[in-house]
């Protein structure tokens, strides 16, 4: 339990200690987003803009609106406000796998990373983080695949029988197993990424092989520190959402921007205490220890003169009032 205490509170205090990341993304994360959101902005503003139902969308949020809008011909296809949205937020993922060495470093930095040390090591793992990034997909996306499947007959077989209470019992165990088995292979790439970027790794195998095995060894520990961290999580996303229900008239747009946004930036620690926790595992238990070799004092020689026998030159007894 001490061990689990030392990873998150490691973890935590790198966070705190580099709160400009948390900054950078998040304001990042606001500017992708409103390029990505323009699009349905204009189409959704050659409606509302000149139809008095638009009340009903601004002071609450009526359904029948929405799809009533959604319906007109006035709209246009929804694709075209949804493929923005979509290429921005492939943006935000390039950004990521980007700028995210960087953040890496920066925690396992003892010292304040200078702006060109961070750019330096986003640069030089930029290749390796795409090509572990294409290798998570290989294993995450047919893992993920299996486990519904297997969760689909389970449900099946089970409404099977008599008991009402077993089919929503299999589909909630089904879905708590797989967020636990997804977690572990996140937990798992979320260490390879960790050992390229400080152990200035090119052979992306082998950190995953690495990765797997430390993982493997001590999923409990780190799935613990995951899980708890999701839980904080969750509690900050139903905080926000219970204050802007509670808080917040409808139509009162400045005070629903301020307490979203502000829940959106505080879940963003949630993202990088994970990293931390990963971070400060692999400084403590990833880094393979230097060798001390034993110190051997060098001594001087006088020079010699012909035919003389070689006398080192012993160091004098420390004067007197000197300890030995």
């Amino acid at each position: 339990m001490r061990e689990n205490n030392g990873l998150l509170s490691g973890g935590l205090g790198m966070v705190l200690r580099n709160k400009r990341y948390i900054v950078w993304f998040y304001a990042l994360n606001v500017v992708l987003a409103l390029f990505g959101t323009m699009a349905f902005v204009n189409q959704a503003g050659t409606i509302l803009d000149h139809s008095l139902r638009a009340d009903r969308l601004l002071h609450g949020f009526d359904i029948s609106v929405l799809a009533e809008m959604f319906l007109r011909p006035e709209f246009g296809p929804a694709i075209v406000s949804r493929m923005p949205a979509v290429l921005f937020a492939l943006v935000f993922m390039f950004a990521t796998t980007l700028f995210l060495p960087g953040v890496l470093q920066g925690y396992a930095s003892t010292y304040r990373l200078p702006r060109e040390d961070f750019f330096r090591t986003c640069g030089r793992n930029l290749w390796r983080f795409i090509r572990l990034t294409l290798a998570a997909g290989i294993v995450m996306i047919p893992l993920t695949a299996a486990l519904f499947g297997v969760q689909g007959l389970l449900t099946k077989k089970a409404s099977e029988s008599t008991n009402e209470l077993l089919v929503p019992g299999v589909r909630l165990a089904g879905l708590l197993v797989i967020f636990l088995a997804m977690t572990a292979v996140r937990i798992w790439f979320d260490l390879a990424q960790t050992d390229i970027v400080l152990s200035d790794q090119r052979a992306v195998r082998r950190s995953i092989g690495a990765a797997f095995r430390h993982t493997w060894r001590n999923v409990g520990r780190l799935l613990g520190d995951y899980v708890v961290i999701t839980i904080v999580a969750a509690i900050v996303f139903v905080a926000g959402v219970w204050a802007w229900m509670k808080f917040v008239p409808p139509a009162n747009l400045g005070g629903a921007f301020l307490v979203s946004q502000l829940t959106l930036l505080v879940l963003l620690i949630p993202r990088f205490w994970q990293r931390g926790v990963v971070v400060n595992y692999y400084l403590k238990n990833m880094v393979e220890p230097i060798a001390v070799q034993p110190f051997t004092p060098v001594v001087a020689v006088a020079p010699m003169a012909e035919g003389t026998v070689p006398v080192p030159i012993v160091p004098s007894a420390p004067p007197q009032g000197q300890a030995s």
